[in-house]
C-alpha cells in the first residue's frame, strides 16, 4: 500500500526520515515554471530545500540522509516560488526537527524545554537550605530567588509540561487526563 503524501508542511520532521509533501499553489503552477522552495532557520542555523515538479503542483521530498544531519530544535520557515526574477513569499510557518533516537548517542536529552526547566525548578527547590537567601563573599554578593518566586514558576511550568503531556496524550489517541467521560442509557 503506498503512504498517502501531505499535502501541507508538517508540525514536526524526524531526523533521519524522509520528509514529504506535495503542495498545490493554482497561482504558482510548476507547470508554469515555478519552483516552491524552503527557508528553515533557528539561532544559528538555516536549512534550504527545493520541491520538485509534480504536474501542477510542487512535490517536496527531502531524503533520509538529508534529514539525518539537520539539528534538533524549533525552527521558522517561509516557503517561495520563483520564476526568473520574480519572487513571491507564499507561506510562513513554525516547524521542529526532532531528534532519531535510533541514531543518537548516550547522552541525548529528549525533554522539553519545558520539562528540563520544571526538573531544575523541583531540584532546586528541594534542595536548597531555606534560611539562605543571599551571600556576599570578597565584595561579591548573589541574592537566590525567593521561595514564593520559585514556587510560582514550578507551577507555571507544570501547567506547560500538562499541556504537553495532553497534546501527546491526543496524539496518540488517548483521553485527556483527569476527565471522567460518561454515557448514560437507558436501565
Amino acid at each position: 500500500m503506498a503512504h498517502p503524501v501531505p499535502s501541507t508542511e508538517p508540525a514536526q520532521i524526524h531526523a533521519g526520515d524522509t520528509a514529504t509533501w506535495l503542495k498545490s499553489l493554482p497561482d504558482y503552477p510548476a507547470s508554469d515554471g515555478w519552483v516552491l522552495s524552503y527557508a528553515l532557520v533557528k539561532t544559528g542555523t538555516r536549512i534550504t530545500f527545493s520541491a520538485a515538479a509534480s504536474g501542477a503542483d510542487h512535490l517536496v521530498s527531502v531524503p533520509a540522509s538529508t534529514t539525518a544531519s539537520w539539528a534538533v530544535g524549533d525552527y521558522q520557515w517561509s516557503a517561495k516560488v520563483t520564476k526568473g526574477a520574480e519572487i513571491h513569499t507564499v507561506a510562513t510557518g513554525a516547524m521542529e526537527i526532532v531528534a532519531d533516537y535510533a541514531a543518537a548517542g548516550s547522552g541525548l536529552d529528549a525533554r522539553s524545554h519545558a520539562r528540563k526547566t520544571l526538573d531544575a525548578l523541583e531540584a532546586w527547590i528541594e534542595g536548597r537550605d531555606m534560611g539562605v537567601a543571599g551571600y556576599e563573599i570578597a565584595g561579591r554578593s548573589l541574592r537566590a530567588i525567593p521561595i514564593p518566586e520559585l514556587l510560582v514558576l514550578r507551577d507555571r511550568y507544570r501547567r506547560y509540561v500538562r499541556t504537553e503531556e495532553d497534546a501527546q496524550r491526543a496524539a496518540a489517541g488517548l483521553p485527556a487526563r483527569g476527565k471522567l467521560l460518561v454515557r448514560f442509557g437507558k436501565p
